[in-house]
């Protein structure tokens, strides 16, 4: 029997936005379409692909959206202030009582305006963490632990958190900042990560690769994805240079974000020999540039447990790779990587311990470890997170408070 009330997915980004938030909202509200009526408020505007229309489809209502360059701090928070409060008026008009409206963190304001909405037309509210703050403003060093303006975010996330009837995190490591907050309870933490996108199966290193065939390197060092403010550039680029006299390690690297802006800068002016740039890559070509490198970097700023989980970490696995992650220890990825013996694990900062780790990979002969990671990726499995999705918004629809889990 179908449960009264729909569900509304508020997301700055749906497709036919490319994004991984993008993919990730629409994979979560076309299963709750097949149960329940959906409708989407988006902020990506465009056609549909044809995966995403139909009658049994969501409805997609597009949000007047005008997003500025991520470097172009000033003029992207006013836009993303005006998109939240267009955001808000809509969902205003759509939520009624006993709704479940779900959202994410991107823009970080979103999840505020989503919970005070909620809360007046009494709906049921769930936010997915994909990034905490502003404890991601202040990894990244732009705001200070103690500042008045992460003092009063820190009040507007309590009262946001008392207001939520559920808290989903994709990493382990995000619970305990969470309950730290005195809005929050253990009883509203579900946890589901994220999956794999490519099909787990180890995909064999061949030289005729169209993005290794050109390097000379035996040993293709891959870095790939959006570099934002809690990702450090620097400390690729200093590995590379400590690296640059192997002339069988070889750099290669493809993305996005204000990090790539600064890994080109850095390059431009030294000029490495064992380091190349590669377009950013498209969906119908992500497996074979995935299959290139030997390794994959990851390369986190300082207190990114708990903060943030990178999304592409999946795919590396994936495809059958190992990574070597720059975090702390207790961060999701880097449990996942101990865990199962899947690369290795550097501190924040430490360019010269990141290099010794690629020089050990490229020493190293553990084909086990590609099988290991491919295993490791199929326990991330799409249908398994789709399902915990459509189980929470059911247990939303019947009840507002949540029982604890066991």
């Amino acid at each position: 029997m179908q449960l009264q009330g729909k569900i509304v997915v508020a997301s700055q980004h749906y497709p036919p936005d490319p994004s991984t938030t993008a993919a990730i909202m629409a994979e979560i509200a076309c299963r709750l379409a097949e149960e329940h009526e959906v409708v989407v408020l988006s902020g990506s505007p465009g056609a549909l692909p044809a995966s995403q229309t139909g009658t049994d489809k969501p409805r997609v209502i597009a949000v007047k959206n005008r997003m500025a360059g991520k470097a172009a701090l000033v003029r992207r928070g006013l836009s993303e202030l005006l998109f939240v409060l267009r955001i808000f008026v809509a969902l205003l008009r759509q939520l009624r009582r006993a709704d479940v409206v779900l959202t994410v963190t991107a823009p970080f304001i979103l999840p505020y305006a989503v919970a005070a909405a909620a809360w007046l037309k009494g709906a049921r509210s769930a936010l997915i963490m994909h990034d905490l703050f502003p404890d991601v403003l202040v990894m990244a060093g732009l705001l200070k632990p103690h500042s008045i303006v992460a003092g009063a975010m820190r009040a507007a996330n309590s009262l946001m958190f008392r207001a939520l009837n559920a808290v989903i995190t994709i990493g382990r490591d995000a619970e305990r900042p969470l309950l730290s907050y005195s809005g929050m309870t253990r009883s509203k933490v579900r946890f589901i990560p994220n999956w794999a996108t490519l099909a787990p199966a180890a995909r064999p290193v061949t030289s005729g690769n169209p993005f290794r065939k050109t390097l000379a390197a035996r040993f293709i060092v891959g870095l790939s994805g959006n570099l934002g403010f809690t990702h450090d550039p620097e400390i690729v680029f200093e590995a590379a240079r400590l690296l640059s006299d192997e002339v069988d390690i070889h750099f290669l690297l493809s993305g996005w974000g204000i990090g790539f802006e600064r890994l080109k800068q850095l390059q431009a002016d030294a000029n490495l020999p064992n380091v190349s740039f590669v377009a950013r890559v498209k969906d119908a070509e992500l497996e074979a540039f995935l299959a290139a490198a030997d390794i994959w970097i990851i390369p986190y700023r300082k207190d990114v447990a708990g903060v943030s989980v990178p999304s592409r970490f999946y795919n590396l696995l994936a495809v059958g790779r190992p990574v070597v992650l720059v975090s702390e220890p207790e961060a999701e990825a880097a449990l996942t990587v101990v865990e199962n013996g899947l690369g290795w694990v550097v501190t924040p900062g430490r360019a010269d311990q990141l290099a010794a780790a690629i020089r050990a990979a490229s020493a190293s002969c553990d084909g086990a470890m590609a099988e290991r990671a491919v295993k490791a990726a199929s326990k991330f499995d799409r249908s398994v997170a789709m399902n915990a999705y459509a189980a929470l918004i059911d247990e939303l629809l019947r009840n507002p408070n949540l029982p604890e889990q066991r």
